[in-house]
């Protein structure tokens, strides 16, 4: 190579042709992105509402003026159509009359319910047990009986379904005992009775 830097002369050799002509100026000393004092916002800044036009509402998850909210949230209370919260399974609310979802409302009549057991529970020997086997086993043969030491430890996760007027919904329950699935079952056989 005799030429360390081929593309020495700053040319510009890639892309689209570039039209000739002098960079934008910015009048007023108005800096890069920053509107000129005492002009209107440039593209970007909040617009003046047009003569005429109505306040714009509040974003997305704010209640509107006028909308009551429940205290310490700031959330738009649900009125109509709800019911009574009968019981609650994850993120899934069955009400009186419907199922409440995350990805909307289920009617609650015909509803199929569906729980599936994912977790396990492992049974292990606990590192004090070994380590107290392994001391008291040089003192005396009694030391094995903290061999017979257990420690149970349950992981995974509880998956329920619900299926109703055409739309599925499934939530993740952990399990953090044996006990779980059976209790998370009794929750699904009440719902199934309050669908049928």
């Amino acid at each position: 190579m005799s030429d360390p830097n081929p593309y020495a002369d700053d040319s510009y050799k890639w892309g689209p042709p570039q039209s000739q002509g002098n960079p934008p100026t910015m009048p007023d000393g108005q800096g890069y992105g920053y509107p000129a004092p005492g002009a209107p916002p440039a593209y970007g800044y909040p617009q003046p509402l047009p003569e005429g036009a109505a306040q714009p509402g509040p974003g997305y998850g704010y209640p509107g003026p006028g909308q009551p909210t429940e205290t310490g949230f700031n959330l738009p209370v649900q009125h109509g159509g709800g019911g009574v919260p009968m019981l609650s399974l994850g993120d899934i609310t069955v009400m009186n009359d419907s199922i409440v979802t995350p990805s909307g409302t289920l009617p609650l009549k015909g509803a199929v319910w569906t729980a599936t057991d994912m977790s396990r529970t492992e049974e292990k020997i606990p590192t004090v047990g070994v380590v107290l086997a392994i001391v008291f086993a040089l003192f005396c043969l009694i030391g094995l009986l903290f061999l017979l030491m257990k420690e149970k430890r349950t992981t995974g996760f509880v998956q329920i379904t619900v299926t109703s007027g055409g739309r599925h919904h499934q939530t993740m329950i952990p399990a953090t005992a044996p006990e779980t699935f059976q209790w998370v079952m009794s929750q699904v056989n009440t719902a199934r009775s309050m669908s049928a």
